[in-house]
């Protein structure tokens, strides 16, 4: 099980901050999507030549041209992409083929997937590397429980591995970590501490005792 740190609504040195602060905790550095946007794929580079020694996930969300966009956030230096369950079965075999090529990872979010079971059911035989449940920050003010949708994942995928994203705190952590995703992706609850490295060993220190 691993632990993925996931930054979004900061900046590219504000980022290496909380890395540094971090890092012995983290075991994936994933460079969100605002960020992405705001700073261009440039960062992922960045990131990776500062770390390179983390595995690094470029959250780019793919939804078309799979090959293209895979392409350029490999060339960066990513380890795994990410790829919108939405998306054609065409684009995630594209990522997925290309992700081949270059010996790399691809996840495929779940997010904003009503039939969680039908569309993870198809995923699953697509050949990704991991599946991610994901509750959209927009609407993490429901108090809506990603485990929810985890359990329902898990009841259908037998190929690839999953993961659970979206508001995942310390109180919500036991639970999740004994249902046995095999990424725990959390932001805000350690990018917003005070104590940020603390909160990094506390998930840590969870996930191994339990």
């Amino acid at each position: 099980m691993e632990l993925q740190l996931a930054l979004d609504l900061v900046t590219f040195d504000e980022a290496v901050v909380i890395i540094n602060e971090c890092k012995e905790f983290i075991d994936i550095i994933e460079i969100g999507t605002p960020l992405i946007i705001k700073e261009g794929i440039s960062i992922v580079k960045r990131i990776h030549e500062l770390y390179p020694d983390k595995k690094i996930l470029a959250d780019v969300k793919i939804m078309d041209g799979g090959k293209e966009e895979a392409s350029y956030a490999f060339d960066a230096g990513a380890d795994i992409v990410t790829v919108l369950a939405a998306a054609e079965d065409a684009t995630i075999k594209n990522v997925v083929k290309i992700a081949g090529e270059r010996g790399k990872k691809t996840m495929a979010d779940m997010i904003a997937v009503r039939d969680i079971i039908g569309r993870a059911t198809q995923i699953d035989l697509l050949g990704v590397d991991y599946l991610c449940v994901h509750t959209a920050f927009d609407i993490q003010f429901t108090q809506k429980n990603p485990l929810d949708d985890l359990l329902l994942l898990q009841s259908v995928v037998s190929n690839s591995k999953t993961a659970i994203a979206g508001g995942v705190n310390l109180k919500t952590a036991p639970e999740t970590i004994r249902s046995k995703p095999a990424i725990i992706v959390v932001g805000g609850t350690i990018t917003s501490a005070s104590n940020k490295k603390e909160t990094a060993a506390a998930f840590k220190r969870m996930m191994d005792e339990l």
